[in-house]
């Protein structure tokens, strides 16, 4: 199997490292050409110059980059994948974003003759580079069942959510529920602080009982010490609050402490703060 992967920032990158190692032939492309020629040289794939070349003998393209907008000028675009790629080949969108987006591409895929699954990832950073992400899919079982080869070369956990669009549901909702987590976490930290509570001795206790989290394990010390230049930048985390306050209003819904989080990382990034990981949202508390 062929294999195309276009977006190697942190995510990509590892990932279609893991496709090399479990066998497949892969090309990349970046917009940035000089970290697909290091991606090359790393892992011994080909970097392609442009979305033609990389598309153009693949069964399989990957794609992975930061929106919308991003997604549809490396697919829909007329320069874009779906242009160039073979009738019968698959287009998988590893991005997070909205769902009326990934409807959008599936039909352009459709009209083209190819297959198309959305399918979000959760694991941040760390979860790429080990290939332990959980893989969010949308589209029909036949698909999803084909493309389990390719999953699990960097997903601990791939599961079909539904039709087209719902694999970015259900990434929207693992969104909401680290933003609750991070809420919870931030006030209780600022209190264990205050009251004098030993962080580490604190983690230790709770994070295998009922408050244990993620979160909590990887990053609750990281918040009491302050530190927070790595992981996932809440400029993106910002991006996806808004797909699920978009959402949430197309359903009918409110979020209201989904909307709460989205304003305060919005204020931190107003701050200077927009590349620093989703933790930092323990300085919106503090600062009271």
């Amino acid at each position: 199997m062929k294999v195309s992967f276009i977006g190697l920032g942190v995510m990509g990158y590892p990932m279609a490292g893991h496709l090399v190692n479990a066998g497949f032939e892969v090309t990349v492309f970046n917009r940035t050409k000089e970290k697909a020629l290091a991606w090359a040289k790393q892992y011994g794939g080909k970097a392609a110059n442009s979305v033609a070349e990389c598309v153009a003998q693949a069964d399989v393209v990957l794609t992975c980059v930061g929106n919308d907008d991003d997604v549809r000028s490396m697919t829909t675009h007329e320069q874009g994948a779906l242009a160039y790629m073979k009738p019968g080949a698959i287009l998988v969108d590893h991005t997070t974003t909205s769902a009326l987006l990934a409807q959008e591409v599936a039909e352009a895929a459709a009209l083209a003759g190819m297959a198309f699954m959305d399918a979000p990832v959760s694991g941040g950073q760390a979860g790429a580079e080990n290939g332990q992400l959980t893989i969010m899919c949308g589209g029909n079982s036949a698909l999803f069942a084909h493309l389990q080869p390719l999953f699990n070369a960097y997903g601990r956990s791939s599961v079909l959510m539904g039709d087209v669009g719902q694999g970015q549901r259900a990434k929207m909702v693992n969104q909401i529920c680290i933003a609750g987590v991070l809420n919870g976490l931030s006030e209780g930290l600022v209190l264990a602080k205050q009251a004098g509570l030993d962080i580490p001795t604190l983690v230790s206790c709770l994070k295998n009982g009922a408050a244990g989290s993620w979160q909590m394990e990887n990053r609750a010390i990281t918040m009491a010490e302050e530190r927070f230049d790595f992981g996932f930048a809440i400029d993106w985390m910002i991006k996806d609050l808004g797909f699920c306050l978009d959402e949430a209003k197309r359903q009918g819904i409110q979020l209201p402490m989904t909307e709460k989080t989205a304003q305060r990382y919005q204020e931190l990034s107003s701050q200077g703060l927009g590349r620093m990981d989703t933790s930092v949202l323990i300085k919106a508390f503090t600062k009271c």
